[in-house]
């Protein structure tokens, strides 16, 4: 069974950090792609960030500079490095995994529950 589960999430001050994780199981997790989404109160899902099987990653516009993406083969997990956060960062924030382009947002099919991400003013 497919299984992504995240972690780390939690209350941060504007400016702080905070490091998210992806945890995967039941597929062969380098085979893949993996992508970090965010889906505000009242708003559509969005990419965040992805990451390839060969380390290739990609920032969307407003994290640019501000997040790293990461992955450890070896532990099958993946890594969202969240620095300079903003109130506008949060969200709940999901991983998701594809077999195919690691640049096409509708490629991915498995998708953790997601974890929570709140930033204070």
């Amino acid at each position: 069974e497919v299984q992504l589960v995240e972690s780390g999430g939690g209350l941060v001050q504007a400016g702080g950090s905070l490091r998210l994780s992806c945890a995967a199981s039941g597929f062969t997790f380098d085979d893949y792609a993996i992508a970090w989404f965010r889906q505000a109160p009242g708003k559509e899902r969005e990419g965040v960030s992805t990451i390839s099987r060969s380390d290739n990653t990609y920032y969307g516009d407003d994290v640019k500079g501000r997040f790293t993406i990461s992955r450890d083969n070896a532990k099958n997990t993946v890594y969202l490095q969240m620095n300079s956060l903003k109130p506008e960062d949060t969200a709940v924030y999901y991983c998701a995994a594809t077999w195919g382009d690691y640049r096409d947002y509708a490629a991915y099919d498995y998708w953790g529950q997601g974890t929570q991400v709140t930033v204070s003013s």
